[in-house]
């Protein structure tokens, strides 16, 4: 049995991985979804590591997922957390050292989806309507203060590290992601592993990359 402490991305909360900790619980793990403080105008990213890690802390097996936004989160739990065993970045911002939040688009070249897409579109194509509109009307104003908070970490911590991308991401695309997994982590492209889904994969294939975490765990 694992713990997965699974950190959400900009502007959202625990309840985007609701479904998904349904079905890791199903599963026979534990699994936790905490909201980080991205309402409070003094958070920085210290904060939110707190939070994370606040959620778990004494839990064993501890498996960390950031998703999007969330990758900038992670790794910091990850490494203050004693049980940490496996990190996993889900379609998610791998940071450098030093490396504030809003330096990261430039810094990887990230180019947005372009115009003509819808916010359902860009972020939540593959999603069930009813359930991608619940989503949007679950969104919360990033007020926090880590936009312009450098990375604080000297490197990514020293565990197993999985990077899982979502084919069919208008936000970030499968090439953004592979590019700066094979730059910023040194994978090939045979180590970056792939899900069919939206960047809101969580919502619209819960089953599937419960499925995918859950392997990931039981293969280390």
């Amino acid at each position: 049995m694992a713990t997965f402490l699974l950190i959400h991305g900009g502007g959202g909360s625990g309840w985007d991985w609701h479904l998904v900790v349904e079905e890791l619980l199903r599963r026979g793990h534990e699994a936790v979804a905490p909201d980080l403080p991205i309402g409070n105008p003094e958070a920085k990213l210290a904060d939110f590591a707190a939070t994370a890690t606040a959620a778990v802390e004494g839990k064993p097996d501890i498996v960390v997922v950031g998703h999007s936004y969330g990758g900038f989160t992670a790794p910091l739990a990850a490494a203050r957390l004693e049980n940490a065993r496996l990190l996993v970045f889900l379609a998610g911002m791998v940071p450098a050292p030093g490396e504030a939040p809003g330096q990261w688009w430039g810094n990887v070249g990230f180019e947005g989806p372009g115009s003509g897409l819808t916010e359902t579109e860009t972020y939540l194509g593959d999603v069930p309507p009813e359930l991608a509109a619940e989503a949007l009307s679950r969104s919360r104003d990033q007020l926090s203060a880590e936009w312009d908070d450098p990375w604080p970490d000297a490197r990514l911590p020293d565990i197993p590290t999985r990077v899982l991308l979502c084919r069919d991401d208008k936000f970030f695309s499968p090439e953004l992601q592979r590019r700066v997994a094979r730059e910023r982590l040194g994978f090939e492209a045979d180590a970056i592993d792939e899900i069919d889904g939206s960047h809101g994969v969580a919502l619209s294939r819960p089953v599937e990359l419960a499925e995918r975490l859950e392997r990931y765990f039981a293969t280390l």
